[in-house]
């Protein structure tokens, strides 16, 4: 039986960067970008290595991730009284205060230790042992659900293998802050960006959202043309670590913050033909600060013009699935779509979320799958295609 592996507190210590399925070579690409080189790439997820500053920065900056967990120890376990013994001198201390309450998520998979709330009751032994009287429960099933109060430790069995991770991010990093209000079918903002990103668009190009809802994709667009980090504005878990370094931690934001352009450096617009969606997505943009970025109008598909001289990015999450009704009005909406993108839109891509090629193949673009995911619970894909300049003509 392996010893269980310790680090030294000063050396550079694993993290991992945890995605939605099919967003992590966004992620790695993103960490390159912050000069972190990701280890590996795998489902669900980036690893990466470095010093706090790395973990900091990461949860400061990656717009594509869910959360940033940091890998307490690792090793094997097929008995009970091995996952004792192991788990005891991990260095609970290093994540946990005594007065910090512990929430344990725990999935166990082909593996002896099967029974996850047996698990989670030794683990729960063993930081108590450590930090001292830790009260530790099971979280609730909700993702959405974070206490910003307690510590967030996810324990993982595979294969008789134990993996121990701490949670540096608190709430789930799509929550920027912003969007307290939402219309129907909110779009995660870590899913926006992904959008913007893996279309191909450029800060510098205009951007257009015909369909907005709540917004999203236009403000993940307006964050990221003005350069804002998009956890500048919020907490982390990481910070009542017994190791944070704040002032590390204040140098990075004020860093961040410094960076910041005081406009969009070319024109966002977003519609919808629905009111609420329209003041739900006035008001996100307000609190994001970047209202002043987004034209927002309330107006139907059929009255999308561009924005600005030069050609850009259509980027829209169009509605799909059994939710959103009759089948032969989202057929006649995606038709019309690509109608107006070719009559008012030449020169420009478009990029849409789609879960139904039947319903893409409306739009009569030549569309390309940039990646597959999850939306709502359902199976989505990013689509885009240019639109042919040669088509582009009156305003219709």
């Amino acid at each position: 039986m392996p010893s269980a592996e310790r680090r030294a507190p000063s050396s550079a210590s694993p993290y991992f960067a945890i995605t939605a399925p099919g967003l992590e070579h966004l992620t790695a690409g993103e960490l390159t970008a912050l000069g972190i080189t990701p280890d590996a790439v795998e489902p669900g997820g980036v690893h990466f290595g470095g010093t706090a500053g790395a973990l900091y920065r990461a949860n400061l900056h990656v717009r594509t991730a869910s959360r940033i967990v940091a890998r307490v120890g690792e090793f094997d376990a097929r008995h009970f009284a091995d996952l004792e013994r192991f788990a005891k001198p991990q260095p609970w201390a290093d994540f946990i205060t005594p007065r910090c309450a512990v929430r344990l998520r725990v999935t166990c998979r082909k593996s002896k230790l099967y029974h996850s709330d047996a698990v989670a009751e030794r683990v729960a032994a063993a930081i108590a042992h450590v930090v001292g009287g830790t009260p530790a429960r099971s979280p609730d099933e909700d993702e959405e659900s974070d206490d910003a109060d307690s510590q967030l430790v996810i324990v993982r069995f595979l294969h008789d293998h134990c993996t121990i991770s701490a949670d540096s991010s608190g709430a789930l990093l799509h929550r920027r802050g912003y969007r307290l209000q939402t219309a129907k079918a909110p779009l995660r903002e870590t899913l926006a960006a992904a959008m913007l990103l893996a279309s191909g668009w450029r800060p510098e190009s205009p951007l257009v959202d015909p369909m907005c809802g709540a917004g999203t994709i236009a403000i993940e667009g307006a964050l990221m043309a003005r350069r804002i980090a998009p956890g500048a504005r919020r907490g982390f878990a990481f910070t009542r670590w017994p190791r944070f370094d704040a002032g590390l931690w204040q140098r990075m934001v004020d860093n961040a913050r410094e960076r910041e352009l005081p406009r969009a450096p070319a024109p966002i617009a977003a519609s919808d033909r629905d009111a609420g969606a329209i003041a739900a997505a006035t008001a996100n943009a307000e609190r994001a600060g970047v209202a002043e970025d987004i034209t927002f109008t309330r107006q139907s598909l059929s009255a999308a013009s561009p924005s600005g001289d030069t050609p850009g990015w259509i980027v829209t999450n169009p509605p799909y699935g059994v939710r959103v009704g009759d089948r032969k009005a989202l057929r006649d909406l995606y038709a019309q779509l690509g109608n107006v993108a070719r009559r008012r839109f030449g020169g420009w891509t478009l990029a849409m979320l789609s879960a139904d090629a039947e319903l893409d193949r409306q739009l009569r673009l030549p569309l390309a799958t940039a990646f597959r995911t999850r939306n709502g619970g359902l199976p989505v894909r990013l689509v885009s295609a240019p639109v042919p300049a040669a088509s582009a003509g009156g305003r219709g």
